[in-house]
């Protein structure tokens, strides 16, 4: 067994980042990871506009305007959103009535708001000041043209789809993604669908595994289930071999039939990790052949799950082109004592909350490698160093972040 973080440094120093690239269109491109920088080719806004509906008028009009001195401007024109003003600068003693977006004539340096106007006739009414350029947007006050709006290895959300949307880009170049086979193994599996006879279990892990590659950015391939069959998983592993990863669960330990090491060797797969010093997620296999990856992961849910996050979601972010592969990682205060046994770095699952500006961690609850529900109520793993066997409430430990800010 070696130690989890000479694991991750193995584990990575063996991925090489995707070099292929493609366009997508813009609304496919969301959680994808840009393949450029994406610089600016204008100013945006365009041209200086009007940020509320109201006059455009000269600051010099109305800097001493008030209740008990109202300026009276003649209204020349309109201007709307998307729409052209009559080409004339606005003269001293004149208004141009305005809407938001509309750009701001010529001449103009203030915004008065509707709501402080009082309109008759062909002139309008002010009864207050306001500063110059107060509600002008100025052009490029959000994007300057030649800026560097976006880099390289962005994950593209929803902001990022707006940048993209405003700066005129239909088609946005991202990285390909790597295409990624997931396989369960065992004779107690059984899909999801299907009548338990009462001695199965239902294969939640692919599922998982498959919605975890789709989310760090992998293109997911269920390849189904493989028995307890030495030869079936030799075929099953060759028909795979085209995939960029493998990631399969089940058949890593020490039992009787678990096959996957001695397949992966027959497959000419060099072998770099057969079990880490941690808890869960003990009995993981790494391997590699040319720059495929073969990640076998426990058959225990919880296990699987946080081996994933460890190993595969750093590995997917980085063959995907990301600028960013790791979980944030804080400290906070454990609100309760936490016991191990000494030897192994264990990643307790937790439920960290902020708490008058400290933060707190508590364990999910029982940690059995079993319990799917701790990975659904935890929003943090508790790390525990290997040579901690205990830690009582109220000393600091480090917390890894799996889910923040999210509903």
């Amino acid at each position: 067994m070696i130690p989890v973080q000479e694991a991750y440094e193995i584990i990575l120093s063996s991925v090489k980042p995707q070099t292929k690239k493609e366009n997508v269109n813009l609304l496919d491109a969301f959680n994808r990871f840009l393949a450029e920088d994406i610089t600016a080719s204008f100013n945006v806004p365009p041209k200086d506009n009007s940020s509320m509906d109201g006059y455009a008028v000269l600051f010099s009009d109305i800097e001493k305007a008030g209740e008990d001195r109202p300026v009276i401007l003649k209204i020349d024109h309109e201007i709307r959103a998307g729409g052209e003003s009559n080409g004339k600068p606005v003269q001293s003693g004149y208004a141009v009535r305005i809407m938001t977006g509309a750009a701001v004539p010529d001449g103009a340096d203030v915004i008065i708001p509707f709501e402080n106007t009082e309109e008759k006739g062909d002139s309008v009414i002010i009864r207050k000041a306001f500063a110059r350029y107060e509600h002008v947007r100025f052009a490029g006050e959000d994007i300057k043209k030649g800026e560097k709006v976006l880099t390289k290895g962005t994950k593209i959300d929803s902001a990022e789809i707006g940048l993209l949307a405003s700066m005129n880009f239909a088609e946005v170049p991202v990285m390909k993604r790597p295409e990624v086979a997931i396989l369960s193994t065992g004779d107690e599996i059984l899909e999801p669908g299907n009548e338990n006879p009462g001695d199965k279990i239902y294969n939640s892990n692919a599922y998982v595994l498959y919605s975890e590659v789709k989310k760090y950015g992998g293109n997911p391939h269920y390849a189904g289930i493989v028995r307890d069959d030495k030869d079936k998983v030799l075929e099953k592993f060759k028909e795979l071999l085209n995939y960029d990863i493998i990631i399969s669960s089940g058949g890593v330990s020490m039992g009787r039939y678990d096959f996957i090491p001695d397949v992966l060797k027959k497959l000419g797969v060099e072998i770099k990790i057969k079990s880490i010093l941690m808890k869960p997620g003990k009995p993981v296999v790494f391997g590699v052949i040319g720059d495929r990856l073969f990640f076998g992961l426990p058959g225990n849910p919880v296990s699987s799950m946080v081996s994933f996050n460890k190993f595969v979601k750093p590995s997917l972010l980085k063959i995907s082109g990301s600028g960013k592969i790791n979980n944030p990682v804080i400290q906070a205060i454990t609100t309760e004592d936490l016991n191990k046994q000494k030897g192994r770095r264990n990643f307790l699952r937790g439920i960290f909350s902020l708490n008058n500006g400290i933060f707190t961690v508590k364990s999910t609850g029982l940690q059995s490698s079993g319990i799917l529900t701790s990975m659904s109520r935890a929003n943090c793993l508790i790390d525990i160093p290997e040579e901690a066997e205990h830690i009582s409430a109220g000393e600091t430990v480090n917390i890894e972040l799996i889910k923040y800010g999210e509903i």
